[in-house]
């Protein structure tokens, strides 16, 4: 069995900077844990307990020293001296003081970059960049990124917890019932209390207010001082997760920073507040697709005004459910995962599918994006599906594949032995893990698994529908050609 692929996790926390790049890069260390790859997170020992969040996360933790500056070159050599003695396969790096000397210096000890970042303010050298945020991704990073560096954006590769995926999610209710404020981990700027007066003192809210922190917010005495002053107050400190917190109230107060995410994937109607000008590259795209609501710029500490925005909300049901719907059509939960399987993309293995595999594939084949590019379109019922299964896995001129990454099923791959001799190939994807590089590594994997099997040289086939250019285009570059009706791989 293969040695499973090394990854190198880059990334600080502290009351300054806040837990939130931390946070997200141990939620892609659970996935690619998870997709079957070794992870450690190399951090440095600051005001925040960062060994404590990589244990409860199940993520390896090797802390460094804060005597060296963070992304400096003496930082670049300590992170190349581990990649090389490791043998380390990926390094993702998430740090704002880190730029592409740093990348370059790394990737030399025979690591590949994998940078996640969203200020696109210095220059980057890295195989794959991650930006979570809504952008004109490629127009944002021409002058600081090579061209030819792929990049995966916006909220689908929003980096959450495995839980937000099957989180419960936001129920609409007639009127406010409670609000929850979480102004990120730390909350450098005390917006938690400048949320809570504009609660109670101009938005006129009498019922219950939870504020959710960590024991890294320096204010955390103030929070419980103001708690204990007002019953209908209360504070919930270091939370595993978050998604009941957001999912039980009728109204969230939060900063514009990782949370976000997490808020949509919830459907949490949402007033959002600039805590950080990193922020900026979050708040506004989601304000202009109506998502999130939020104040007049430079009016986040106003607390009339940010008791105005509340009061709206407040007094408009309608709103606050049409904020939840597109919140939930923003962030299905997935992203870290899609990541994940992006950067393990070339450990794709198959094995013969089994009966215990066929209410899945059933799910996959059924998925509208798949029927559309089928030759037969309709939906089939589960019980035509499994009997069709049944005699598939029967039929020894068919043989059925199921693609893996770690312990995670990706696609499907089938090949049908013709007349001729030739096999005839069809594969789908999960729907969810469309973009991902996986289509390639499935047909190249289903095609050396039959050549191997059969130990002879084999032609392939396959059959496209016209408007399937995704299909058409992964043909042609494996080596398929345009032959009438069909595309056909002469044997090798």
């Amino acid at each position: 069995m293969a040695q499973p692929l090394r990854i190198l996790i880059r990334a600080d926390a502290s009351r300054d900077i806040g837990v939130g790049h931390v946070k997200r890069c141990l939620s892609l260390g659970q996935a690619l844990t998870d997709c079957g790859a070794e992870v450690t997170l190399l951090t440095r020992l600051r005001d925040v307990d960062t060994r404590s969040m990589a244990a409860q996360a199940g993520i390896a933790c090797t802390a460094l020293p804060d005597s060296d500056e963070a992304g400096g070159m003496v930082d670049a050599e300590t992170t190349a001296n581990h990649v090389a003695r490791d043998r380390t396969d990926w390094v993702i790096v998430d740090h704002y003081g880190i730029d592409e000397q740093w990348h370059r210096r790394v990737a030399e000890a025979g690591a590949r970059i994998a940078a996640i970042d969203d200020l696109a303010d210095r220059p980057l050298d890295a195989s794959v960049l991650i930006d979570q945020n809504e952008a004109d991704h490629p127009s944002k990073y021409v002058s600081v990124l090579a061209a030819s560096t792929p990049i995966l954006g916006g909220p689908r590769f929003a980096m959450l917890s495995s839980a937000y995926a099957d989180a419960p999610r936001w129920q609409a209710s007639g009127s406010v019932r409670s609000i929850g404020i979480f102004m990120g981990g730390t909350d450098a700027a005390a917006m938690s209390e400048v949320a809570l007066r504009a609660c109670r003192e101009h938005a006129g809210f009498e019922g219950p207010i939870e504020i959710a922190t960590t024991s890294g917010n320096e204010r955390l005495l103030v929070l419980r001082d103001l708690c204990e002053a007002d019953p209908r107050t209360s504070l919930l400190v270091d939370a595993a997760d978050l998604t009941r917190f957001f999912a039980r109230h009728d109204l969230q107060i939060g900063a514009g920073g990782g949370a976000t995410w997490e808020r949509c994937c919830v459907g949490a109607p949402t007033l959002l507040l600039r805590c950080a000008p990193n922020q900026d590259a979050v708040i506004p795209a989601l304000v202009r697709r109506g998502v999130v609501r939020t104040v007049a710029p430079t009016k986040d500490r106003d607390t009339v005004a940010v008791g105005d925005a509340l009061r709206e909300l407040m007094t408009d049901a309608k709103l606050r459910a049409t904020l939840s719907r597109r919140s939930l059509d923003t962030v299905d939960g997935l992203g870290a995962r899609r990541v994940a399987l992006y950067l393990l993309a070339d450990t794709l293995r198959v094995r013969p599918a089994t009966p215990s595999d066929g209410q899945l594939l059933h799910a996959w084949r059924n998925h509208p994006s798949t029927r559309e590019m089928s030759a037969d379109t309709r939906e089939i019922g589960m019980e035509e599906h499994l009997a069709w299964y049944t005699r598939a896995l029967q039929d020894p001129s068919r043989s059925l594949l199921v693609a893996m990454i770690g312990a995670v099923p990706v696609g499907s791959i089938r090949f049908d032995r013709l007349t001729g001799g030739e096999l005839e190939v069809s594969l789908y994807l999960d729907p969810a893990l469309h973009g991902l590089r996986l289509g390639t590594r499935l047909l190249a994997r289903g095609e050396q698994h039959m050549a191997a099997r059969r130990g002879a040289p084999t032609e392939f086939i396959a059959t496209v529908l016209d408007g399937n250019l995704g299909s058409r285009r992964l043909f042609a570059s494996a080596g398929y050609r345009h032959i009438g009706d069909r595309w056909r791989k002469p044997a090798a």
